[in-house]
């Protein structure tokens, strides 16, 4: 069992279903000196990953966590930089082998400052993205969001059908029946009726 006094480091890798062998990463991390190594197999996102929930709740203070490159921990500035702090969290450490990164020194600690830097530029770098992305849509008359489906006439015809009743006052078509019609699905009818509103017997 792990004690809370030893230092250790613990070495982490991630194979694809494309690469299902581990052993390249399993034996440069034992070369490393790794005491343990955690393995996970990951099929298309890095949503679950098993073994290195085990190795966050095996970091003790005074642990390193290794691995051979940084892409092993994950795929963006963002998650690398909520790792980091959550590893850091623990008073352990992180080494990149490839990289030749090691948060236990210095200059490593300066990477974790650089890293932080660049997950607040790639924030605000897709914040200001899909602002840019809203204005163009607004100065082509969209408010943002998908194209729409249906005309102005389409919604006043739907809007017409709708509306229509008989003597006994029961609607002389359904939802369905009006979208089917109109040739859209009935939900996106609904968001039509909902959010346009009659046009005025005044205009």
């Amino acid at each position: 069992m792990h004690s809370t006094f030893a230092v250790i480091d613990l070495g982490y890798g991630r194979v694809s279903t494309r690469d299902q062998n581990p052993d390249a990463q399993r034996d440069r991390l034992t070369a490393a000196g790794c005491d343990r190594v955690y393995v996970d197999t990951i099929s298309g996102t890095l949503s679950s990953r098993p073994e290195f929930d085990k190795v966050l709740d095996t970091l003790r203070a005074g642990d390193v966590l290794v691995f051979t490159k940084l892409d092993r921990l994950g795929r963006s500035v963002k998650m690398l930089k909520q790792i980091a702090d959550r590893v850091q969290g623990t008073g352990a450490g992180l080494r990149a082998l490839d990289q030749n990164i090691d948060t236990t020194t210095p200059e490593g600690r300066l990477f974790l400052h650089i890293l932080a830097a660049f997950a607040e530029w790639e924030r605000d770098l897709i914040s200001a993205r899909t602002l840019d992305g809203l204005e163009a849509a607004r100065a082509r008359g969209r408010s943002g969001g998908r194209k729409r489906k249906l005309k102005v006439y389409q919604v006043e015809r739907a809007r017409q059908m709708y509306e229509q009743t008989s003597a006994d006052g029961k609607r002389t078509y359904t939802v369905q029946q009006i979208a089917d019609e109109i040739g859209v699905k009935r939900t996106t009818l609904n968001g039509y009726l909902r959010t346009t509103p009659p046009k005025s017997t005044h205009d």
